[in-house]
């Protein structure tokens, strides 16, 4: 098994908002939006063998190939503004999530130390978020990719480990699990279907994995690196839809059948102690540990990839500009998990703010990937009739989740 950056987007999306947003599917739901996150995953797949394409065929990101597409000079102001909002400064916001989702993580492992404590009354910081900044600024410091792969790697491997062994504790209900595969949406779970597709196909991710894409195949021919982009695709995204599939079921074995609710994202870790023993908890703050810190590495690495690329700036890992950053955004996610916010709510809108934007980034992928300079490469017939068939269902779900919203 052959892992790659495939791994990266894994890591992506499998962080506290994913952790958060399948728990309160489970919880609230049971099983019945298994079926969501199928398609989510299916159209992860689908998207993400675009944007590794356009990366290896064309030896640049997606920034620099939506920069093709948005030629005229009246589009590319509000591109550039959507790019930048969308993607640096929502990415900002969600690393503030991912900095308290891991700090909630770290201290069920390891309780809340005087230094902690201190720290936290003397700098009025989350002396957690404050060290897993470091940790995440230290991995990206390093300016190599080979580096910055291998951590992902290994941390989507911890919490593969923790997320599942949870799950068998857990003894989920196999058949009401395999019925949540046919399309239902139950009353009040609307914005719960967005959030959780949301959380699955994220908009940034195309971004980090065209570039990703790049950096490892750059000096491979063509047709062997797209061979090995979609075998490292077919390997990883599932791992991260199964690890998912795996938090949904915990939290409908742990919640939903005994009719509890989730506060906050401490019940993830907390709640299950009583149910299924102290070790199940353990397991749950390992897993909520690595999801944070590996998405709190993959948001700041992805908004660099998207606006540099967009600007034309370099792209290199240790260039100024780069650095410059994702530095930024680290450390507004370590402000942002200092505030004392409710994460729970602002994790989960996050989600649903997703989802709605991701109509518009599929559909500027597909006139990317469609370009000339693409060559023989474009989009077949099928493929654009699948990345077609992706882009109306997320603008049926989009325009429901508004109608919803303000009905």
């Amino acid at each position: 098994m052959k892992l790659g950056p495939a791994t990266l987007v894994a890591a992506a999306f499998i962080g506290p908002g994913t952790v958060v947003t399948a728990s309160v599917a489970g919880a609230q739901f049971g099983y019945a939006l298994v079926w969501a996150l199928a398609f989510a995953i299916l159209a992860t797949l689908i998207l993400q063998e675009m944007a590794a394409r356009i990366g290896v065929v064309t030896q640049q990101g997606l920034g620099e190939n939506l920069r093709q597409v948005v030629q005229s000079r009246i589009l590319r102001i509000p591109f550039f503004v959507l790019v930048i909002a969308a993607i640096v400064v929502g990415n900002a916001a969600y690393q503030g999530g991912n900095l308290t989702g891991a700090s909630i993580g770290a201290e069920t492992l390891f309780g809340a130390p005087e230094w902690a404590q201190q720290f936290r009354v003397q700098y009025d910081l989350n002396p957690w978020a404050v060290l897993l900044g470091l940790i995440a600024s230290a991995v990206l410091w390093r300016g190599n990719y080979r580096v910055v792969e291998r951590t992902l790697i290994g941390l989507v491997l911890l919490m593969s480990s923790a997320f599942l062994i949870t799950f068998l504790l857990t003894k989920p209900d196999v058949l009401a699990l395999f019925r949540g595969f046919v399309p239902s949406i139950p009353d009040g779970a609307t914005l719960t279907v967005m959030a959780l597709i949301g959380t699955t196909v994220v908009p940034y991710a195309l971004f980090l994995h065209a570039d990703s894409a790049r950096e490892r195949w750059h000096d491979v021919e063509v047709p062997t690196a797209l061979r090995e982009a979609r075998q490292d695709l077919l390997i990883s995204i599932p791992i991260g839809g199964i690890i998912t599939l795996a938090i949904l079921s915990t939290a409908a074995s742990a919640f939903f059948v005994h009719q509890l609710s989730i506060q906050g994202p401490a019940d993830l870790a907390s709640s299950i102690e009583p149910v299924f023993g102290r070790f199940a908890g353990f397991l749950m703050g390992l897993g909520l540990f690595a999801a944070g810190i590996s998405s709190a590495i993959t948001a700041p690495l992805a908004s660099a990839y998207a606006l540099t690329g967009v600007l034309g700036w370099s792209r290199q890992l240790n260039a100024k500009g780069f650095r410059a950053v994702w530095l930024s955004v680290i450390v507004v996610g370590v402000l942002l998990s200092s505030l004392r916010i409710q994460p729970l709510t602002l994790i989960s809108f996050a989600q649903i703010t997703n989802g709605l934007l991701l109509p518009l980034i599929v559909l500027l992928l597909l006139l990317a990937v469609n370009q000339s300079r693409v060559g023989v490469y474009r989009n077949s017939g099928r493929q654009n009739i699948l990345g077609g068939a992706v882009l109306m269902f997320a603008l049926l779900l989009s325009a429901r989740t508004l109608w919803f919203a303000f009905s």
